[in-house]
């Protein structure tokens, strides 16, 4: 199976070209020191209250890796730009977590599994040959 990546989908933003170069930047970035490339990545913005006002600009993010499930959150704010910063930040602290796991996913042994083995004392390959000898007397 082969995975291309095609960037960042972005939707709900017109006529923001600084804030859609900035999202594809940060996004870009954020994603590429994980191991497993995403297959897909997609920001999306939403106007809760319509034209009532308050803290209407509702920033949705999406991402899929592969044999993970998709990572998902979303961050509430006046405008799309402090909607996405905001939700940037959450979604860096989720990728961290992806980023520190990997390197640490090796099995390790339980603790019983080890302490058997303290108690049963060196394995016989290590022990090796035991030379007897005989006193003269």
């Amino acid at each position: 199976m082969s995975v291309e990546w095609r960037g960042v989908g972005i939707s709900g933003l017109s006529g923001a070209a600084a804030l859609r170069a900035r999202i594809d930047e940060r996004m870009t970035a954020a994603l590429e020191p994980i191991k497993f490339k995403p297959v897909s990545a997609q920001v999306a913005f939403f106007d809760d209250n319509g034209p009532k006002g308050g803290r209407a600009i509702r920033g949705a993010f999406t991402v899929r890796l592969p044999y993970r499930p998709a990572l998902r959150l979303e961050h509430a704010a006046e405008t799309p730009w402090l909607a996405f910063d905001g939700g940037f930040t959450a979604l860096e602290r989720l990728l961290e977590r992806y980023r520190v796991r990997d390197p640490e996913s090796r099995r390790h042994p339980k603790k019983y599994f080890v302490a058997k083995r303290l108690t049963e004392g060196p394995p016989a390959a290590a022990r090796g040959s035991r030379v007897v000898r005989s006193r003269e007397a």
